[in-house]
């Protein structure tokens, strides 16, 4: 099988995802993607025309998401005509996805240069809130499906983890992500955006709290219980959705903004190439794609899927978990990761040693080509080599991917 390798990636500052207060929210979403895809090219050298697809990772595909982002941000970014460009959504698992559909490409032997990122402009309006699979009351009655926050609630009920362990987490994760920024662990892969005129949009992470603590996380009240409660014209409300499951569970609320994920703008790419375009042209590769694998689980509890997810790709790959040097979990919500590392019985200093979206923030269709590349860049400053990354997405899904530093 032909091998799929890494030749570079990078990604966007993620900036604060509110229109008025995030420092990219006021530019268009092929902007963003534009700068990563130009930053590409300038590093590598690559000539665009040999680029046989951009696969672009979206979730809110609605106004100026809508319309093929992958496409459309390819041509802002001057890339050849012929560089085609598509987009896709699993929810917060579409950066991943972009990328395993890349690496799989090359791996088949039908392509040999192909971008795998994503983009999402959290700053942007959305439709209102209202549960996955609205409207469809034979899906609703057979897979319940409800609000990420309540599933993130209902997961930590279940499963005893106390809100004083999610908190923990969190402060850790913001400590990790303030010492990343203060060594310039991101500084590799991090790529300023600039305003059309040249003047600087944003060239730094903005939501880190690095203030944050244990102390201050305990002071802040749950997210979660209005929204469990809320109903949309004759749906059932979010908690009696995942109670039509789980009929004698009473969700303890938890999660709070402090150890869920943050709302931010931000784009991210990586660039693949066959071993035989590796050689003909010059380049030098800096992973390999191992393995990689999609897993789904139970819709209504939604995110429980990375540890199956992790264990299918390890599989796939042959290897085990003592074979993995570092690990990222998206920090959707601070249960997530903790399950992850409780059910795969991990070492948490191997486990998002930069912090994660918690400190960070999350932009849904990017995260996961931005983990890749901060994989990458920890692999190589610490002499590593394999990365795994794997991430919760709606629906009950994720997707995961090991890689190999060369």
């Amino acid at each position: 099988m032909p091998e799929a390798l890494i030749i570079d990636a990078c990604r966007t500052p993620r900036g604060i995802g509110k229109q008025g207060k995030g420092s990219l929210a006021h530019l268009h979403p092929h902007h963003l993607g534009r700068t990563v895809l130009e930053a590409l090219v300038a590093r590598t050298g690559i000539d665009t025309a040999d680029v046989d697809d951009v696969v672009w990772g979206t979730s809110a595909q609605v106004g100026q998401q809508s319309g093929d982002l992958g496409r459309m941000t390819a041509l802002d970014a001057g890339f050849d005509v012929r560089a085609s460009g598509m987009t896709l959504d699993r929810f917060c698992g579409s950066g991943i996805t972009a990328n395993n559909i890349a690496a799989n490409a090359i791996m088949a032997g039908m392509e040999h240069l192909v971008v795998g990122g994503g983009t999402e402009m959290m700053s942007s309006p959305k439709k209102g809130l209202m549960p996955m699979g609205s409207g469809n009351a034979h899906l609703q009655e057979i897979h319940p499906q409800s609000h990420q926050g309540v599933c993130a609630d209902a997961i930590a009920t279940l499963e005893g983890i106390p809100r004083e362990a999610l908190d923990a987490l969190a402060a850790e994760s913001q400590a990790r992500a303030a010492r990343a920024i203060k060594e310039g662990r991101f500084d590799k892969s991090l790529i300023a955006v600039k305003n059309l005129d040249g003047t600087i949009a944003l060239d730094h992470e903005e939501f880190p709290r690095p203030q944050t603590t244990a102390e201050s996380l305990a002071a802040l009240a749950p997210s979660f219980p209005a929204i469990a409660d809320y109903r949309h014209e004759d749906n059932p409300t979010f908690r009696e959705l995942i109670n039509q499951k789980y009929p004698d569970l009473d969700i303890q609320h938890v999660h709070h903004a402090g150890n869920s994920s943050g709302v931010v703008d931000g784009s991210g790419a990586v660039l693949m190439a066959s071993e035989s375009y590796v050689k003909a042209h010059g380049l030098r590769a800096r992973a390999r794609v191992v393995a990689t694998s999609n897993m789904g689980d139970d819709p209504t509890l939604m995110l429980n899927a990375p540890v199956p997810a992790a264990r299918k790709v390890l599989e796939r790959a042959g290897l085990t978990l003592a074979d993995i040097d570092l690990f990222e979990v998206n920090e959707a919500f601070a249960v997530v990761a903790e399950k992850f590392m409780r059910d795969l019985d991990l070492d948490r200093n191997k486990v998002n040693v930069n912090g994660g979206a918690m400190a960070l923030g999350h932009p849904i269709g990017a995260t996961g080509a931005m983990l890749i590349g901060t994989v990458l860049d920890e692999l190589e400053r610490t002499d590593g080599q394999f990365g795994l990354v794997t991430m919760c997405a709606g629906g009950g899904m994720a997707p995961a991917i090991i890689i190999e530093r060369i």
